[in-house]
């Protein structure tokens, strides 16, 4: 193959899979940034919401092929997938509520890690029971699965459509928390709580619904994802690992600091396996140690 086509797949890969973890990441940074606490179940509820997001994809599209064929053919498997993205939204958000239940009782920053520690523990293994070991994928529907030809090279469709939903989903973050009255009740709650709520605004009820918000972006995380890339047992502690590499360079509990910490994480891992595949692993490693080296806090943390 051609360098030049060799650098253009390289790139998009990068982006396509640094969008897909400031999907993956936004959750992380919506719960730290509210909760300050680190979840480390993270990567569990993203694992179940791949999970969940293809029993409810393929049990909808086989319903409908044995029962409506024509409408499943003419919609090209596009009902099946977005209801499994959907159910995955609703069991992300389902664990979020019961971890927020289960950590308001837990005092301490040790306890807390350690309960959404043993969660993950408990939802993994869930995970093997019911599904099994064999590595999964949704299928994507044929609408957004068509290649397009970007600098003359035909790139498959749906990888578009991940990088496009994490702009719409970055666009809608930034929208929610920093142009409107509700983003600035949030803020103004994570900063001084006992204010907010001496206001009269129920800032318990507040936080639980940004909580759920966040625990439902990471299980449709789950099915993008699971359309993108394979996820088997094991997958959720991967996931969570790179997680925590994009929100340690771009800085805990920031929008903007997810964004180019998963870009950043997405390229050098492209580049780093096509390039340097030997070093790969060291190149993304060690990116995180000269961040961490000169800014504790990463690019965009807020300083303690």
């Amino acid at each position: 193959m051609p360098s030049y086509f060799q650098f253009v797949l390289t790139l998009m890969n990068g982006l396509t899979y640094g969008a897909l973890l400031f999907v993956i990441a936004s959750g992380f940074t919506l719960v730290f940034g509210l909760m300050r606490v680190l979840n480390l179940s993270h990567g569990a509820i993203y694992l179940l919401g791949g999970y969940v997001g293809y029993t409810a994809s393929t049990t909808v599209s086989q319903l409908l092929a044995r029962s409506v064929p024509a409408l499943h053919q003419a919609a090209g498997g596009g009902f099946g997938w977005l209801l499994g993205v959907l159910a995955a939204a609703v069991a992300g958000g389902l664990v979020a509520l019961v971890l927020q239940r289960l950590i308001r009782n837990v005092h301490g920053d040790l306890a807390q890690t350690l309960l959404t520690l043993g969660l993950a523990i408990t939802i993994g293994d869930l995970c093997l029971w019911i599904w099994g070991g064999l590595p999964l994928t949704l299928d994507a529907p044929d609408a957004i699965s068509q290649p397009v030809r970007i600098a003359g090279i035909p790139y498959p469709g749906y990888r578009l459509f991940v990088i496009g939903f994490a702009v719409l989903t970055g666009v809608g973050l930034y929208l929610l928390l920093f142009r409107s009255q509700l983003g600035r009740i949030i803020r103004a709650g994570v900063d001084n709580r006992e204010m907010v709520a001496a206001v009269g605004i129920n800032i318990d009820r507040l936080f639980l619904t940004v909580f759920i918000l966040g625990g439902a972006l990471t299980g449709v995380s789950g099915a993008i994802g699971g359309t993108y890339l394979a996820f088997q047992p094991g997958t959720d502690f991967d996931i969570l690992t790179v997680a925590l590499f994009v929100v340690v360079i771009g800085g805990l509990g920031s929008l903007l600091g997810s964004s180019v910490g998963a870009l950043i994480v997405g390229l050098i891992d492209s580049f780093g396996r096509a390039y340097f595949s030997e070093l790969a692993i060291f190149l993304l490693s060690g990116t995180v140690i000269l961040v961490l080296a000169f800014r504790t806090q990463g690019l965009f943390g807020r300083a303690n």
